[in-house]
């Protein structure tokens, strides 16, 4: 059995974790495979956002932490095959250039949250129960966690959970800005399908070219961002879509995009 489902829906490739005898969760080979389904949305022109979700009662329960001794001793993860995406966006060369949403529920854990952080719209339900746990297993995150909870949320609440390992809840992660928003049991999967496929209806590249100049000023600050602002939309407005765009407008219709 596969440990991470793929399906297309229109423009929207749906990324599932599928262990849930284990409670999702994940050994080095299901990161391998994820990091294959993102290579698959990065690639093919038709997809134009994801949704990462979990079969079964949880989210994922963490790092299969015995099979992973080994991978961590070595000091690196997992090689990735040429055109995957390395899931954390850590490697700029290896990151997805797409939007992803996710929709969480039961157990989030470790890496579970570290793929969260990783993500762009995060969906959870009421039930879903939030922890970066790793010192209470006698390491510390090595997934992003580090550096981006801090960001999300604030220095200190960002230390309040890393630092401790507790749980974060449903309402505590939306009120400190973890999560965008909380839907009822079993209702987030519908709820970030509807937002994936809503990012999925507007113009591709200016989709991208929005979430590009975001992770600009995110990673190399807001100066080179603003620098390559009007750059970066020139090419654009050269573009089928920015014509289409334009037409909608003026003739009050929904534009349609193909992203060319």
């Amino acid at each position: 059995m596969v440990k991470i489902t793929v399906e297309v829906k229109e423009h929207v490739l749906l990324i599932g974790l599928n262990r849930p005898e284990k409670m999702n969760a994940f050994d080095p080979e299901m990161y391998l495979e994820l990091a294959g389904a993102l290579g698959k949305l990065n690639q093919e022109e038709q997809l134009r956002c994801g949704l990462l979700f979990a079969h079964g009662d949880h989210f994922s329960s963490g790092l299969d932490l015995a099979k992973w001794v080994e991978v961590f001793s070595s000091g690196s993860f997992p090689q990735l095959e040429e055109g995957y995406c390395e899931p954390f966006g850590l490697d700029a060369e290896k990151r997805l250039s797409k939007p992803l949403v996710m929709a969480v529920h039961g157990l989030c854990y470790t890496i579970g949250l570290e793929l969260m952080l990783a993500a762009d719209l995060r969906i959870a339900s009421v039930d879903t129960r939030f922890g970066q746990i790793e010192v209470k297993r006698g390491i510390y995150p090595v997934g992003g966690a580090t550096i981006r909870l801090p960001q999300e949320i604030g220095w200190g609440n960002a230390m309040r959970y890393l630092l401790t390992g507790d749980e974060i809840s449903a309402e505590d992660a939306f009120r400190i800005g973890l999560i965008q928003e909380v839907t009822g049991p079993g209702k987030q999967f519908e709820r970030a399908l509807e937002l994936a496929e809503k990012i999925a209806d507007q113009a591709p590249l200016g989709v991208q070219a929005s979430l590009r100049s975001a992770r600009i000023a995110r990673y190399e600050g807001a100066e080179v961002a603003i620098a390559r602002l009007l750059p970066d939309l020139q090419p654009i407005m050269a573009s089928e879509d920015a014509l289409e765009g334009v037409k909608s407008f003026m003739e009050r219709r929904k534009a349609t995009f193909k992203g060319l």
